[in-house]
């Protein structure tokens, strides 16, 4: 963060402007809190997350006595410098409750939500768990018992039915087969231990090149 925005941060009557804490990985929202200027400079000096408690009205170091600090990858201001949005890695929970987020009371369930990136990091976490417990009956832990060929193969099968799909221009079929092929793409990268956010840090660096 350069010195202009710095000096361009609207801080409110009391001295502070309200931060949007983001997993950066999965774009998860982990918390909103609040920072005054020295725990936002404290933030950018020390690449971990620095807030104002309202209620104590002191600086505080996220995870200082529980250990689940967050290494900051991105800092943004909004449009009109009034908040702030802090991209992290977090290292444990965010929520005091020991929720990975504090938004985690459900207001629409699951299954009414509409799809989002996120569910590419739920599926890693099961395709993960799944295979160190190779839960019996369970499709992935059949995946995992036939290896790498079987892997291998199904990951061609369910691109070449994607291709099939969009040929037939069948968009309804199309959104199914990409599914499939995305679920066993993932299965492949953790049958041979890449992880899914290297890959896309990959697709970063290549977009930043180019732009």
């Amino acid at each position: 963060m350069t010195t202009y925005l710095m000096d361009s941060i609207k801080f409110d009557e009391r001295g502070l402007v309200p931060v949007v804490v983001q997993h950066a990985q999965t774009k998860e929202v982990l918390t909103v809190a609040y920072m005054n200027r020295e725990s936002l400079e404290k933030t950018i000096e020390t690449k971990e997350t620095w807030f104002f408690s309202r209620s104590r009205q002191e600086l505080w170091n996220k995870g200082a006595t529980s250990g689940n600090t967050q290494q900051v990858v991105a800092l943004r201001a909004d449009c009109d410098d009034d908040s702030l949005v802090v991209e992290v890695l977090p290292k444990g929970p965010a929520c005091h409750t020991g929720e990975s987020t504090c938004f985690h009371k459900e207001i629409v369930s699951p299954d009414q939500a509409i799809g989002s990136f996120g569910i590419l990091a739920d599926l890693v976490q099961v395709i993960e768990e799944r295979e160190k417990t190779m839960p019996e009956g369970a499709y992935t832990t059949y995946l995992f018992e036939k290896g790498i060929d079987k892997i291998g193969k199904k990951v061609g099968e369910e691109a070449t039915e994607v291709v099939i799909a969009a040929k037939n221009r069948d968009a309804e079929e199309l959104k199914w087969e990409a599914a499939d092929l995305l679920y066993h793409l993932l299965v492949l990268l953790q049958e041979q231990k890449v992880d899914l956010y290297d890959v896309l840090e990959v697709l970063q660096k290549r977009h930043e090149s180019k732009s």
